[in-house]
């Protein structure tokens, strides 16, 4: 038998210019597909979340609520780079979606440069219920990745496993026929062989 397949990187229409699916049309689908859950991770905001769950719940499927932030290099109150990566952060429980809260509220407010951020020192703090995966090409590990910096990159990846804790950071692949996306999913498996941890 095989394994229940899951998808937790999904943006809505939420994603503006990224995202199309409407969060009733996703529940619907994902259920005809019989799959038990589906996340939403709409960029740097949770507008839909509550709609998402609704209709989640009305099709029979268990609504995972996420989010992917933009983390700022510099520390949220930098306004000297434009830049930002993206980590993909998941709500595990009541206290982690409560922190997922708190994190894009001051991403929205304190941290928006461009975009709405979040930095190392916020997730620091307020990581607890959440669970994090190192996101798409945007994200930070996979950019030092294509910059051949496999050092930093694990570093990173390190880091983030101490700052979410054992088994609450993950490394993510993606099979796309990018030629970026085939040499960062080479990468991340080594680094995952070397770091155990999980993809």
């Amino acid at each position: 038998m095989s394994k229940p397949f899951v998808h937790l990187h999904v943006h809505t229409e939420y994603s503006l210019l990224d995202g199309a699916i409407r969060t009733k049309d996703l529940a619907r689908k994902v259920s005809g597909w019989e799959n038990k859950a589906v996340a939403m991770t709409d960029h740097g905001v949770m507008y839909g979340a509550v709609e998402f769950y609704e209709n989640c719940k009305a099709e029979g499927v268990r609504p995972i609520l996420g989010c992917e932030t933009y983390v700022s290099p510099d520390g949220i109150n930098s306004r000297t780079k434009k830049r930002s990566n993206h980590l993909l952060l998941l709500a595990e429980n009541n206290t982690g979606w409560h922190n997922l809260i708190k994190l894009i509220s001051i991403a929205n407010t304190q941290g928006m440069y461009y975009k709405p951020r979040i930095d190392h020192t916020l997730l620091a703090t307020y990581h607890e219920g959440i669970i994090a995966s190192s996101a798409c090409l945007a994200g930070e590990i996979p950019q030092f990745i294509l910059s051949d910096n496999i050092e930093a990159a694990e570093h990173c990846a390190t880091h983030y496993r101490d700052v979410m804790g054992d088994g609450n950071f993950f490394l993510e692949v993606m099979p796309n026929s990018l030629p970026e996306q085939k040499k960062v999913n080479a990468e991340i498996l080594k680094i995952s062989k070397r770091t155990g941890i999980p993809i």
